[in-house]
């Protein structure tokens, strides 16, 4: 039986679910892999993208869980591709590699003003609220009225954090930093502006019902903006998760509002043109827009301005190069056909393959990302004549090479160890977790140098 050695470089789900693919081919091929995350724990953007207070979602990560304790993964936390291992020691120790490495950048929105002091990308803002290690361990939380550009779960994500009481925040698994820093936010508005009407928003029915439920914040609607269009009435009229986003939507037009210590403000038909202010964020100027007939909008000439002393981007993520793989600039992914790389003269990169967002963009759901590696993987079965021809294809070649280079990294039982530990952090005060935020921190509990 053919052996396949495959290494993937990435420990979130796209990667988690390329692996599972693989391994249900064993009838097929003698299949071997390992896996590479820059981070010293797995899940990626479901560990590190996901707000706190969404234990549902997080549930994806029992799947994750069942799928790495099978035995047949190893798992290689705490090396970077490109500087830990390059793409030439995969050449060495296997027959091909998967690239999983998602988008954590921030997409760019040129507009005037965004780079004044008070203008943060929300991508960034996520990976600080979720712990990631190698964010700031503060965050600036000095405004009374912020500003959330986008209308998607992220934007919304963003906004409900902002405008969320941090007690509320207390049963879940919000690292202890974060709840200090949001503890103290003087935040009394936060604002969310999206360039199309509410029947064309990004975000979910789920989401949106969230952030009604929010404690002691007031939900602010305006009437102007459900003046619907032909287009947003036939939307409502044959699809099931618009009608429902209408229906939240109206329950919330009749609310009486006022009472509350926070408002969340939701304008559509808001274009961004310009952060104002002189060295930090005084402001946000947007144009009104009107639906084109055609399922976009186009601006209607009349401008407006909302004082805010912060605003947020949150307009997409984009994916970072990886050293010596092709990369597209343009739209942040490795250029590809149905996940086999290709060069900048169209060319198949033979041994090398991608999957999840920096195959195809930060679009879709964990459904997409399922059928997404059941494409690449077909590929990677189909093209053994491919392959590369490693000279120390044995499993212990990539444990010398490490050890070698001194390379500190984790494995699957550092991953049991700090999971442990983090869950026993929690549950004297009746919390969920309380996440290890530090990286040298993280791979000590891991590799047992910390008392759990």
């Amino acid at each position: 039986m053919t052996k396949l050695r495959l290494a993937i470089v990435g420990a979130g789900p796209a990667g988690i679910y390329a692996a599972d693919i693989l391994l249900k081919a064993e009838k097929q091929f003698e299949v071997s892999i390992d896996l590479f995350e820059q981070l010293p724990a797995p899940y990626g953007l479901v560990r590190y993208g996901v707000a706190p207070d969404h234990p549902r979602i997080k549930g994806i990560i029992t799947a994750l869980k069942e799928v790495l304790d099978t035995g047949k993964i190893r798992l290689f936390g705490n090396v970077l591709f490109g500087r830990d291992v390059t793409l030439d020691d995969l050449k060495k120790h296997y027959n091909a590699v998967i690239f999983s490495t998602g988008a954590i950048r921030d997409a760019p929105l040129t507009i005037p003003g965004i780079g004044l002091s008070g203008s943060y990308g929300a991508a960034d803002f996520v990976s600080w609220y979720d712990g990631h290690p190698d964010f700031p361990r503060q965050w600036p939380l000095d405004a009374k009225e912020v500003a959330v550009i986008g209308n998607g779960n992220v934007a919304l994500d963003v906004a409900r954090m902002l405008a969320k009481h941090a007690d509320d925040l207390l049963p879940t698994e919000i690292p202890a930093n974060v709840y200090e820093g949001l503890k103290a936010s003087p935040v009394t508005d936060v604002h969310v502006f999206g360039r199309r009407g509410p029947m064309q928003v990004k975000f979910t029915p789920l989401e949106l019902r969230e952030l009604g439920e929010l404690n002691d914040v007031d939900i602010v609607v305006h009437d102007e903006d459900f003046d619907y269009d032909a287009a947003s009435k036939l939307a409502i009229e044959t699809n099931k998760q618009v009608l429902v986003i209408d229906r939240v939507f109206t329950q919330w037009r009749a609310r009486e509002t006022g009472s509350a210590s926070r408002r969340l403000h939701l304008h559509f038909f808001a274009s961004p043109v310009e952060v104002l202010g002189a060295d930090h964020v005084e402001g946000f100027r947007y144009e009104r827009t009107t639906p084109d007939g055609q399922g976009g909008v186009t601006g209607t000439g009349e401008f407006r301005e909302v004082a805010v002393q912060a605003l947020y981007r949150a307009v997409g993520y984009f994916g970072s190069p990886l050293d010596g793989i092709p990369f597209d600039e343009h739209r942040g992914v490795i250029p590809n056909r149905e996940g086999q790389v290709i060069d900048d003269s169209d060319q198949l990169v033979h041994g090398v393959y991608a999957t999840g967002w920096i195959k195809r963009g930060p679009v879709g759901l964990i459904g997409h990302t399922k059928s997404d590696a059941m494409e690449t993987v077909k590929h990677v079965l189909n093209d053994q004549a491919n392959w590369w021809s490693p000279e120390r294809p044995d499993e212990a070649s990539v444990i010398e090479l490490l050890a070698s280079r001194g390379i500190e990294y984790t494995n699957l039982e550092g991953w049991h160890n700090l999971d442990e530990h983090e869950l026993g952090l929690g549950a004297p005060v009746g919390r969920a977790r309380i996440k290890v935020v530090d990286r040298e921190e993280m791979v000590a509990v891991s590799n047992g140098r910390e008392s759990a």
